[in-house]
């Protein structure tokens, strides 16, 4: 799991899809993302080469206002954050979408590497994994069409394939299920999950804005790391709902001070250097270190 070993990506997405995607906040300056990932231990030219690679990737633009380097989202990765969102914060994240199976083949030319991977991921995060060379089972229903709507420009027609299926007597899919998923790897996941974020073990950081970009980032690799597989795979102490109830008791403890503090970052100017700043400068709000997140 990521717990302990964030990806600065995985920070950044969190960081633009619970402050960014659905508001009006206009392009964010990068100092305020440097900030931010600062206070999870990732350091500002790691945050700097991300936002670079992100940029790359069509999920955000750059832009500039004087000295001051700004990213918002792209049309892409707001629909990409956008598809995500339903299940971060939905009811029953864990829970299959339907009944049976959902397989799908793909092909893209070995050209394409970036579109493979694109696709692979965002099959990996709708439940998908690979049973055998270029077959991959979800179960459920999944909303295929819905899930590669950002990607639909760049596939070719017919590039991908996709069946709805239920399990045939006489040929048992458990073994398949077990191949594809190691089962008592996802629960160490929620496992871990659990151990870092239940009350009162809230991580120690900089600020609550920066604890509670770590608390979804951490919630969205436990998301990929669960397939939702139905309840007969699992056993009376599978650990799901407690990450669930753990993860929405973390939020409530975090969101009003990371809310007020992200307000006062996006709201606060940048610094004027010494050599063109006014005789009296204008004072800046500075972010207020909420209780819940100081040194214990």
């Amino acid at each position: 799991m990521t717990v302990g070993r964030r990806q600065p990506k995985h920070l950044v997405l969190a960081f633009f899809g619970e402050h960014v995607v659905d508001g009006d906040t206009g392009p964010i300056r990068a100092s305020v993302l440097i900030t931010v990932l600062e206070g999870a231990g990732v350091a500002a030219p790691a945050t700097r080469a991300t936002l670079d690679r992100l940029v790359r990737s069509g999920v955000l633009a750059r832009g500039r206002s004087g000295r001051e380097t700004l990213f918002s989202l792209t049309e892409h990765g707001a629909a990409v954050l956008r598809e995500a969102t339903y299940r971060v914060r939905g009811p029953r994240p864990f829970d299959p979408q339907g009944s049976g199976w959902t397989l799908v083949t793909f092909s893209i030319p070995e050209g394409q590497r970036t579109l493979r991977h694109r696709l692979r991921s965002t099959l990996t995060w709708e439940g998908f994994a690979p049973i055998r060379d270029g077959l991959w089972l979800a179960p459920g229903e999944v909303d295929l069409a819905g899930s590669l709507e950002p990607l639909r420009q760049d596939l070719a027609p017919h590039a991908v394939v996709a069946f709805h299926a239920r399990e045939l007597a006489g040929f048992p899919i458990g073994e398949s299920v077990r191949a594809a998923w190691d089962i008592e790897a996802i629960r160490r996941e929620h496992l871990a999950f659990i151990e870092e974020w239940a009350e009162p073990a809230t991580p120690t950081a900089a600020s609550a804005l920066t604890v509670r970009t770590m608390l979804v980032a951490d919630w969205l690799a436990l998301l990929r790391a669960d397939p939702r597989l139905p309840a007969e795979f699992m056993d009376a102490q599978w650990p799901a709902a407690r990450s669930v109830q753990t993860y929405r008791q973390a939020h409530r403890r975090l969101a009003e001070a990371s809310t007020a503090e992200f307000a006062a970052l996006v709201a606060a100017r940048p610094p004027v250097s010494r050599r063109n700043a006014p005789a009296t400068r204008p004072s800046a709000p500075s972010p207020t270190r909420s209780a819940a997140t100081r040194p214990r």
